[in-house]
């Protein structure tokens, strides 16, 4: 192992949405110092030009329901580029405390005597503002369910009928696979009426959305043309701008 001058520092980054200027000006600070940056498939690649000319950057993204760099390789990595050169940041789009397994990176990191720092990011669900979609509004939702729409299993989260017990507004990540099965849900609880959007590269130039109902997801996102990377919202708010 190379030995090293600086010590070992992990810092696992919330790169946004995808709009750049979303990333938060700690997290730009934090590129500018980075002697290796890991970086997933949903950051904005745009932000590698922050980094300074001798930075090492290596992709190791997944994508959806396609090819992806094993969580154990990521962590090797980490560990291996750590004490090889200092500063790692591990670069991750949305947030990477919101189904972005940073968390157990920062775990990893640590049990290998890795001092570690989180800067969070804006969320995708955040970004569903530039669709005039807030995620709360008075008299109309006073809570948020986050619901993963694809578990480690392969499977939809039950906590998606729990979700659908309340007012609240349902933000399914990670749901596109699951459009069927989700709208079923809805149907068969009665609440297929429920409005629903679906948004895929939210913030980017390239954003695409579509509205309708909870009961008819696969169809709206066919006749859109969706697919993934993209968020799901389910509830009362998505009309409010009508």
């Amino acid at each position: 192992m190379t030995e090293n001058r600086v010590p070992p520092e992990l810092f696992v980054v919330g790169a946004g949405p995808g709009d750049i200027d979303l990333m938060t000006i700690k997290g730009y600070k934090i590129l500018q110092q980075a002697d290796v940056i890991l970086y997933d498939n949903l950051a904005n690649k745009e932000l590698l030009d922050i980094a300074r000319e001798d930075c090492e950057k290596i992709y190791v993204g997944k994508q959806p329901y396609g090819e992806y760099t094993p969580q154990e390789t990521i962590h090797e990595l980490i560990r291996h580029y750590a004490f090889a050169k200092g500063k790692v940041v591990r670069l991750k789009g949305g947030d990477p405390f919101i189904f972005g397994r940073g968390f157990e990176e920062i775990l990893f990191a640590r049990e290998h005597g890795i001092k570690t720092h989180f800067v969070p990011g804006i969320s995708s669900m955040q970004a569903i503002g530039f669709e005039d979609i807030p995620l709360t509004h008075r008299n109309v939702s006073e809570s948020i369910w986050v619901v993963t729409g694809t578990k480690k299993d392969g499977t939809l989260s039950a906590d998606l009928r729990l979700a659908m017990q309340s007012n609240a507004t349902v933000v399914i990540y990670m749901g596109m696979k699951q459009l069927a099965s989700i709208a079923n849900t809805y149907i068969e609880a009665d609440k297929g009426n429920t409005p629903a959007a679906i948004i895929q590269h939210a913030s980017l130039p390239e954003q695409k959305s579509v509205k309708g109902l909870a009961q008819d997801l696969p169809a709206m996102a066919a006749s859109a043309q969706l697919s993934y990377p993209a968020i799901i919202i389910i509830g009362a708010v998505v009309n409010l701008s009508l």
